[in-house]
């Protein structure tokens, strides 16, 4: 199993509309990329969430199946508009 964990702070005036985007996107990527075997994802409640205010994580079988992920077409297409509105930390490690 490979865990895909993330957390995004958001750039300086990215909107609430941008936000909802962003939750709605990756909320269906499971749907358009095979191989994420489970998924969850949300707004962060935490009081030490260090001003990471999104997160989420995903499951694959293994690393390869992870990185066709990381390359899907679709996967690409959300990161060039996703990327300049976050400031993100990733954390992958397999269990």
């Amino acid at each position: 199993m490979f865990i895909h964990m993330f957390f995004f702070r958001w750039k300086p005036d990215v909107s609430e509309q941008q936000k909802q985007r962003v939750f709605t996107e990756i909320s269906v990527l499971k749907d358009q990329i095979p191989g994420i075997l489970d998924s969850a994802i949300g707004f962060n409640t935490s009081p030490r969430g260090q001003d990471y205010e999104f997160g989420g994580m995903m499951k694959f079988a293994d690393r390869a199946t992870f990185e066709a992920y990381n390359a899907h077409p679709v996967h690409q297409q959300l990161l060039t508009w996703l990327l300049p509105l976050i400031d993100p930390l990733e954390n992958d490690f397999e269990v």
